[in-house]
């Protein structure tokens, strides 16, 4: 009690000798006053700071420390991770605690859980016991009415919305396009000396997809809409500290072109401009709102209509971009994998009468080891690096208690990354995928979420990635120049060599074809 001491010496060695008679009294008469403020206080801060450190519960909490007061644990979870493993703050805790902990992040006591039986029950009682919920850096961003902040009705509207958008029907005919979009962007990169592949996937798919979504064109507006989406990466998982310089500042302000606002502005532009002239026939995302919007007693907000918009667009381009230059690299760094992943899809162009044909949805389908290369990839992306909930009630799990209002934490990292589940988890392996059901979740793969709010937009996730797969190695061959590591995200430049190998591989294939034909007909 240092602090207490050093206030009452203070006290005792006031020269009172020199006061007058009166002030002396009346100090005499505050000393005792001022001596029980402070032991208040101090008890005060004493019992709040026992009562943080351990919480009311009325069972048994899961292990774990619950940090500094305000702070929690915090920093220590938003420290970058710069390697392809665990975090260090869950894995450190996993070997202290268990799979199940708990912690305190930004304020808020979080249980967290790297445990496949407890994830799949978070899952399953979407609703239920469980529903979403994201920390406020989250809610601030993408705004306070979307889809993933929604529950019930609401939220199974807006996601009947999306599939209306991403379901295998609309799949089928916008495979031609992400094709094309592909192939015109590999010729592109083909001219240029090098690629930062990040940046140039990122471009590519945002453009396609603000066309489905509202038939924005890049080339045709005076202002860029991407670059408003660019800086929130950075904010999206950041101590949520509103103050200038800060990451997430920077990700709620309007630098310049950048910032929410900005995007939001011209969203609602947009819609405004729609509105006023609405199309004859349905063209893109935009008119199918537009027309929910009118609808008599819709439930459909302009709001709620407008952040969906903006969830959409981020999350397509975002994370798609990541998977694909990780898979990149992944071709760079495993001759085997590119050749298998090679000779599959050259089996694709063998069996075709017109090798220069688009691809088919069963081709696409009968992408058998691409799929594989695709989990292994999202696997090892760990682009998600967590899954929120909040107890809608207490609830008793293995032993452990874990109180209402309590937010829960999916780790998916530390599922993927499990060695009782994956072999040698760090290694790149997509044959480890052979003979699994590839397009589900699982206790133990869960790179697209799980239960109910299962990603809707999976399958155009994989579809995109399939695609680039397939034009790349068919057509193209790459060469790394440069990597760096960024938030444990890799980014590099790549250099595209010319069509001269695909045109070798055409050519090749047609005369193959000719002495089949051949052959045929003399054995006839």
């Amino acid at each position: 009690m240092p602090a207490f001491s050093f206030f009452l010496s203070s006290l005792s060695s006031f020269p009172t000798s020199t006061l007058p008679f009166h002030v002396k009294s009346q100090a005499s008469k505050m000393w005792p006053i001022a001596l029980c403020i402070a032991t208040f206080v101090i008890i005060s801060i004493i019992h709040w700071s026992y009562s943080w450190r351990n919480p009311k519960c009325n069972g048994k909490l899961p292990p774990g420390s619950m940090g500094l007061p305000l702070l929690g644990e915090t920093l220590q979870f938003f420290a970058p991770n710069t390697s392809s493993d665990i975090p260090p703050f869950i894995k450190e805790r996993m070997e202290r605690y268990g799979p199940i902990f708990r912690t305190n992040l930004v304020g808020r006591p979080v249980v967290v859980s790297t445990d496949p039986d407890l994830n799949y029950f978070i899952f399953q009682q979407e609703g239920q016991l469980f529903q979403s919920w994201y920390p406020d850096t989250f809610t601030e961003i993408f705004g306070r009415q979307n889809v993933g902040s929604l529950h019930g009705f609401m939220y199974k509207y807006l996601k009947n919305m999306v599939l209306n958008l991403f379901g295998p029907e609309s799949l089928k005919k916008m495979l031609s396009e992400v094709e094309q979009a592909t192939c015109r962007n590999l010729n592109r990169w083909s001219c240029q000396d090098t690629v930062e592949l990040k940046e140039a996937t990122a471009r590519m798919i945002f453009d396609l997809t603000a066309k489905k979504l509202i038939s924005y064109d890049q080339e045709k507006s005076s202002e860029n809409l991407r670059e408003n989406f660019v800086a929130f990466i950075q904010g999206l998982i950041s101590f949520p500290l509103d103050i200038p310089g800060t990451a997430y500042h920077k990700c709620l302000q309007e630098s310049g072109r950048l910032g929410r606002k900005n995007a939001m502005r011209m969203l609602k532009n947009m819609l405004k401009q729609r509105r006023a002239m609405p199309r004859k026939e349905q063209s893109d995302f935009f008119d199918y709102v537009i027309e929910e919007l009118n609808k008599e007693g819709t439930v459909l907000t302009e709001a709620i209509a407008l952040d969906l918009m903006f969830v959409l667009l981020f999350a397509s381009f975002e994370t798609t971009s990541l998977a694909i230059t990780l898979a990149t690299k992944f071709l760079s760094d495993h001759p085997l994998v590119l050749m298998k992943l090679t000779e599959e899809h050259e089996a694709i162009l063998e069996k075709r009468e017109n090798v220069d044909s688009e691809l088919t949805w069963k081709e696409y389908k009968s992408m058998t080891f691409t799929f594989q290369f695709i989990n292994e990839t999202v696997r090892l992306a760990n682009i998600v690096p967590g899954i929120f909930r909040k107890a809608l009630r207490e609830i008793q799990f293995k032993g452990y208690t874990i109180p209402a209002g309590w937010a829960v934490m999916v780790c998916p990292p530390a599922v993927h990354l499990n060695p009782a589940k994956y072999e040698d988890p760090l290694a790149f392996n997509p044959w480890r995928w052979e003979g699994l059901e590839s397009s589900c979740a699982s206790k133990h793969f869960m790179a697209f979420g799980g239960g109910m709010r299962f990603c809707v937009g999976t399958e155009f996730a994989k579809m995109q990635m399939a695609v680039f797969l397939h034009c790349l190695v068919t057509k193209y061959s790459g060469k790394q120049l440069e990597e760096e590591t960024l938030s444990g995200l890799l980014v590099y430049n790549f250099q595209m060599v010319s069509m001269l190998r695909y045109r070798r591989r055409i050519e090749h294939l047609q005369e193959y074809k000719k002495k089949q034909e051949h052959y045929i007909n003399s054995t006839k």
